[in-house]
């Protein structure tokens, strides 16, 4: 029997699916029954409206005296509301603080909501209710309304910082991509530039046995580290055995090194002997003595609990079933290994135990050297540290889809609604998270990744930042045009990212690019959360960019992403070649439009420059000669630059990539393997950048236009 979408509706409504939506191209979508079908099953419920409506009603009343594993509670008015408490029966409460001290009292549920006591350390609390024979628990986090501002960000600011894709560093001892060691060294030379924070790609997890998995915004996991960013160099014990040192012939060294891509396949080729050699060894000579080194790895084990061993394991057997097709899915393998609780789990846990401890002490690894970037950074005068990136989602067939099952949403991907540049919408392969097993989880995996992102930092980036209020849903198998929106608990999200980032001590910058729903930017500002503003997006409706003065002060500036033509190849227009090349344009007077944007943003840059006395009006025709191919300089670059470090955004970010002219960009939005997406690398090699003129020239730049923007 075929079901009318409009028999979905009130469905949808409870759980939160929008049934109507405007796409950034100003089009009308309404989906249809086979979607809202298809996302009602996704939330684990019956797809037929009458049983689904009936389960959500199950749901509701299924807490004991109505709480959920955790509650969000605004620390300047801290009120519980619990409306599933059977009224007039009086409640009794009892509230254990995280650190010390407790607060009790009595509540009559007619009353409204059972208000709590002020001045409430922020926190994790253990809440306690007894109605007559009835008692539960549940954790009360006290969070503030906004998040935490360092000095450096606080109002009157104006600091600057480099940022860069990590892979793509070209160091002089590198194994064939950038890692933790060339990020100390950046650190340490950005401090001393008079940097404040140093910018870099997600770190997670990715697939240690698939290497070929490159994109650091399709994680396995978003609370690991990828493996392949350590320098077996630095481990304990590679300088004194020669042995594993010569599992890494200067030859083979040699060829990787001067590879003009990272080849991820190559390199792990490279280092996974070695390190396997290095474990090995530190088991006999750390861990059997029990040196203070073998304890330290034991306290990271403790630390990381559950969630590092399940990891661990995971990793240990998707080498042993990964298959030799290229397919890398934990779904087809044998039933009983699909099950992280399972017996049969367990007991290859036990089997492979040393297996299990390899990838174990690999995140131990990670983490310590990320540390000690962090610290060489601060001592240099890197004063607010890391600056680090959280994915928006997961990969559905990684460790964490695959440990979370029943909080990932089967068959369904992230992805945007059609917008100027994909008209058919995109789905970005990510697997959403269910926002009604996130509460029944009490937020804990999200808490868990915004700690796991936030160590080290004293900036976090949350990629798509709009996730905290919704998301876009694309049921598998369909158009991205056929996809919905789901809201998530928005209010209470924010908070807990205030929570966090008072604990960790770190600032927060909300990427809001794309279809931004109204009035989100101004709760983003209210919470203090920095703003992303890309310059060759901040235009009026004219088309004229928006001078320094007109940018939000609660902002990161910056003249490109990973996503965007490089400097030199937006003025050069080497993304339109790319999309040329790659047939990627949907129709002819697409590509046309694109064409004639381009120039006229170019001219449209160069009128922006003149008026702040940037550019002389007479350089025009140098770099944009009529009736001939624009040209870029270095000067041209540096001017955008010093445009950009006036503005009244407190963070201001400088591309690496930028600094040393390069003209291709790092991930082409709409491809996969035919552009070499999370893999390019820089062509000097980082000492001769970090050594050379132009750094310097553009630091000193950079210094004094933000000492500038200050006055």
């Amino acid at each position: 029997m075929t079901v009318d979408a409009a028999a979905f509706h009130p469905i949808a409504a409870a759980l939160g699916v929008e049934t109507r939506h405007t796409d950034a191209l100003g089009v009308i979508h309404e989906p249809d029954a086979e979607t809202l079908a298809a996302l009602v099953a996704a939330f684990g419920l019956p797809q037929e409206p009458g049983k689904a409506a009936a389960a959500i009603a199950e749901l509701r009343h299924a807490a004991p005296l109505g709480l959920d594993p955790l509650h969000v509670v605004a620390a300047e008015a801290p009120v519980l509301a619990l409306d599933l408490l059977a009224e007039g029966s009086p409640v009794a409460w009892r509230l254990a603080f995280e650190t010390a001290g407790e607060a009790q009292g009595a509540w009559n549920p007619d009353e409204g909501p059972l208000a709590l006591p002020g001045g409430m350390p922020l926190g994790y609390h253990r809440l306690e209710l007894t109605c007559g024979s009835i008692a539960a628990t549940a954790t009360l986090a006290v969070a503030p309304a906004s998040c935490y501002l360092p000095p450096e960000l606080e109002p009157g600011g104006r600091v600057w910082g480099l940022t860069t894709q990590l892979y793509s560093l070209r160091g002089a001892r590198g194994w064939g991509m950038g890692d933790f060691t060339d990020l100390q060294a950046l650190a340490r030379a950005a401090g001393e530039l008079g940097a404040v924070t140093v910018g870099i790609n997600p770190l997670h997890a990715l697939f240690a046995s698939e290497p070929r998995h490159s994109s650091p915004y399709s994680p396995s996991s978003r609370a690991q580290l990828d493996y392949l960013y350590i320098d077996p160099a630095a481990i304990p014990g590679f300088a004194e055995d020669a042995a594993i040192r010569a599992l890494a012939p200067d030859g083979v060294l040699g060829r990787v090194r001067a590879s003009e891509f990272v080849d991820h396949a190559a390199v792990a080729a490279l280092k996974r002997p070695v390190l396997e050699a290095l474990y090995l060894r530190f088991c006999e000579v750390e861990l059997a003595a029990k040196t203070p080194l073998g304890r330290e790895f034991r306290r990271f084990l403790r630390g990381g609990g559950k969630p590092l061993r399940a990891f661990a394991t995971f990793e240990a057997l998707h080498e042993v079933h990964n298959g030799r097709d290229g397919r890398f899915q934990w779904r087809d393998w044998p039933a009983a290994l699909r099950d992280p609780s399972s017996a049969a789990v367990a007991g290859f846990a036990r089997r492979q135990r040393e297996r299990v401890g390899f990838f174990e002490f690999l995140q131990w690894q990670a983490d310590a050297q990320l540390g000690a970037a962090a610290e060489a950074g601060g001592a240099a005068g890197l004063a607010l540290g890391l600056y680090r990136d959280l994915a928006v989602g997961v990969n559905p067939h990684g460790a964490e889809a695959w440990a979370e099952q029943g909080l990932v949403a089967p068959g369904m991907g992230i992805g945007a609604p059609p917008d100027p540049l994909s008209r058919a919408g995109q789905d970005w392969g990510l697997a959403p998270l269910n926002p009604l097993a996130l509460r029944r989880r009490g937020f804990a995996p999200f808490i868990a990744a915004l700690r796991a992102n936030m160590r080290h930092a004293g900036i976090l980036r949350i990629d798509h930042v709009m996730s905290l209020q919704r998301l876009y849903w694309v049921p598998e198998g369909r158009s991205a045009v056929a996809g919905a929106y789901v809201t998530y608990p928005f209010a209470e999200l924010l908070r807990l990212v205030a929570l966090e980032s008072h604990r960790q001590r770190c600032a927060v910058v909300g990427e809001d690019l794309g279809t931004v729903p109204s009035g989100f930017r101004e709760t983003m500002q209210a919470a203090n959360l920095l703003s992303y503003r890309v310059v060759m997006f901040e235009r009026r409706g004219d088309g004229n960019f928006i001078p320094p003065g007109d940018y939000p002060e609660l902002a990161a500036a910056s003249a490109a992403t990973h996503d965007l033509a490089s400097l030199k190849g937006f003025w050069l227009g080497r993304d339109i070649e790319w999309r040329q090349q790659l047939a990627l344009y949907p129709d002819n007077d697409a590509e046309m439009a694109d064409i004639a944007d381009r120039y006229t943003a170019r001219w449209q840059i160069l009128e922006a420059l003149a008026r702040e006395g940037l550019l002389g009006w007479e350089r025009f025709g140098e770099f944009l000669p009529r009736a001939a191919a624009p040209v870029y300089a270095a000067e041209l670059g540096e001017a955008i630059l010093a445009f950009l470090a006036r503005s009244r955004a407190r963070l201001m970010l400088v591309q690496l990539e930028d600094v040393a002219g390069e003209v291709e960009q790092a991930n082409l939005p709409g491809t996969s393997d035919a552009h070499p997406n999370w893999r390019r690398r820089l062509a000097a090699r980082l000492e001769d950048i970090l050594a050379g003129v132009e750094m310097h020239r553009v630091a000193a730049l950079m210094n004094a236009e933000r000492a500038r923007a200050a006055r």
